[in-house]
Formats: C-alpha cells, structure tokens, sequence
C-alpha cells in the first residue's frame, strides 16, 4: 500500500486539496465531469477553511504531493460571518448568482456557495467546530483517516472547541461506519435531505 506522511497545510498545497475535494466529491466518489463548474467544490469546502484558520487544516503528502486532508473551523458561527463578509466578495463577477430554483449540479453548488447560512443549526449549536475531511482512495482503509482526524481533534481543542460536528451522506455507509468507529454519534437534525449529521467531543 503507498504510504504517506501526516503534517500541517502549506499554501503550496491549495491546487492538489482542489483536485483532491473533485475527487472525491460525489458523495466520496470521484466528481470529474459531473460539474460545468468544478472549481466551485474546493471554493465553498477547501478554500475559505485554508484562508481563515489555516492552523486547523492537516494533509496527507505522498511525497510528491497531498493527496488527502482534512479541515475546518474551530468556531461556526463566526466562520460563516466571515464567510458572508470576506470570503464571497472576492468572487464577486465570477460565478453566475445564485438560483432561484436549483435544478442542475452546478445550480445546487451555487445554492450552497451562496448562502453559508446553512452552517447554521440550532442542532449543532453545542458542537462549534465543524471539519471535511477527503482523501484519495489509494491511500484510504490504512489509518490514514484516523491520523488525521486526531490531528484536527487535537488543535480543534487546542483553539477552544469542545466539540465537532460533520455531515455525511446517507448512502455512504463505509464513511458513517469510519466516523461511528471513532466515537461520531447521530445529531438529529431537521432539514438536511439525505444526509446525517454526527458529532462528538473534541478531546480524545
């Protein structure tokens, strides 16, 4: 099996975190050619984690390059108000508004890009930080995930967060079965279609 090494976010690593969130970003399956737009993935999942708390984002380096991470934010409710604030007016002219009435891929994509607010559950309000975490299927089922979680257990701790939620999609059972194994329990919440929510306290 490849091996790989765990360590901390460099900005040199930004283009291969987009082409690993494309990859695996059909519900962990790989996402090429399903979107006009793919560049819109790691701009709404990738991109603003790295901008606003870069000492939380961890990656898997083959040697030659990441090929998987993971990310988030210690603190929700402020990273959507910087999100709202600092990260989409950087994109102004760049993508098409959001829809009205999302039909396509990419019009979900803009729906989700365009209203951060959806972060925002009563829920989950008692688990601040949230994570995405991906990596490339060669090097997944070898603890990888788990190495990288604990990393982002750790510092998501160390800046404050006492838990940490994260979503998931119904369909894919190895994921929901990786996060249970590390102590994810269910959160109900209301309104998220296909998907769970799970959670748990960031000390280990």
């Amino acid at each position: 099996m490849p091996t790989a090494t765990l360590r901390e976010y460099q900005p040199k690593d930004l283009p291969d975190l987009y082409d690993v969130c494309v990859r695996t970003g059909d519900s962990g399956e790989d996402a090429t050619g399903k979107y006009e737009r793919p560049e819109l993935l790691g701009d709404i999942y990738v991109g603003p984690y790295v901008h606003f708390e870069p000492e939380l984002a961890f990656v898997l380096d083959s040697g030659e390059r990441a090929v998987g991470y993971v990310l988030g934010t210690a603190d929700t409710q402020g990273f959507v108000r910087r999100y709202r604030e600092e990260w989409l007016p950087r994109f102004s002219g760049r993508y098409p508004g959001p829809p009205t009435a999302p039909v396509t891929g990419d019009d979900r994509l803009l729906d989700v890009f365009y209203h951060p607010e959806r972060m925002l559950r009563p829920e989950t309000a008692g688990y601040p930080a949230h994570l995405h975490i991906d990596i490339l299927p060669p090097y997944q089922g070898t603890g990888n995930g788990r190495r990288l979680m604990e990393a982002f257990l750790d510092a998501a701790a160390a800046a404050g967060a006492g838990a940490v939620h994260l979503g998931v999609s119904l369909t894919n059972i190895r994921a929901q079965g990786f996060y249970r194994r590390l102590g994810f329990h269910e959160i109900e919440v209301a309104g998220v279609g296909r998907a769970l929510v799970l959670g748990r306290a960031t000390a280990r």
